[in-house]
């Protein structure tokens, strides 16, 4: 599926886990902000059969921005998990390092909303669901690694999914230009908007150091064991 105005758009379904079950496709999807969807492709991913829209942005975004336009039929959410405003400068770790630390505190700090949106993937009966926030990478791309790590999903391959995303920061950048055409905007730093595969797995591996497991991670965001069981019925084949 494809859109003009957004570019990070994708299905996690086929990916394979450790007991060699395989997502399922058409249950989750990942996107950039769909606020600048128009109502004619609101409806091809009501066509999709979407059911629930998971927008991880802050509320001061979706003040400044707007959105998704409201659909019969599909439920929205906006549970942010809150985290401080990055420091975008320069990093002696390279991106890789300042990325994983950037998801570390962002899941230590937003834990709650983290919790409360693995519960609601977790719920069949909001399948399918789209998760996004607003490049697409960042907080959905740690709500997509904590999900895949749950689903026993190899590590190689929840990194690879991450790195995707960093061929569609140039085009939402162009779209950010043709929003704002009269504003001055300086580009975030190269370290901000790339994916190097290697942050995901640090974060993951340091997030699992900290709890212990992902397992760890899940009961202390208030994701249980049955939270955990149901995620695999409906998410696997």
């Amino acid at each position: 599926m494809t859109f003009s105005t957004v570019f990070n758009f994708r299905d996690l379904g086929g990916l394979q886990n450790m007991d060699g079950r395989t997502v399922h496709y058409g249950r989750l999807y990942r996107s950039d902000s769909l606020h600048r969807l128009t109502g004619e492709e609101a409806e091809k991913l009501a066509a999709l059969g979407v059911r629930t829209v998971l927008d991880l942005r802050r509320p001061t975004e979706i003040a400044r921005d707007g959105r998704i336009p409201e659909l019969p039929g599909m439920a929205y959410f906006n549970l942010h998990p809150i985290h401080r405003e990055w420091n975008l400068g320069y990093y002696a770790g390279g991106p890789e390092r300042y990325l994983a630390d950037r998801y570390l505190d962002m899941a230590v700090e937003g834990v709650d909303g983290f919790g409360a949106a693995l519960r609601l993937i977790s719920d069949a009966d909001r399948a399918p669901v789209v998760m996004h926030c607003f490049a697409g990478k960042d907080r959905t791309g740690v709500l997509a690694a904590l999900t895949l790590a749950l689903l026993e999903v190899a590590e190689a391959d929840i990194m690879a999914d991450y790195a995707a995303s960093e061929a569609a920061q140039a085009p939402i950048g162009a779209q950010i230009r043709r929003d704002f055409p009269d504003a001055v905007l300086e580009p975030p730093p190269a370290h901000v908007l790339a994916c190097p595969p290697q942050a995901i797995g640090l974060f993951l591996s340091e997030l699992t150091q900290r709890y212990g497991s992902i397992y760890g991670y899940a009961r202390a965001a208030g994701v249980t064991a049955l939270h955990i069981e149901a995620l695999r019925a409906h998410l696997l084949d």
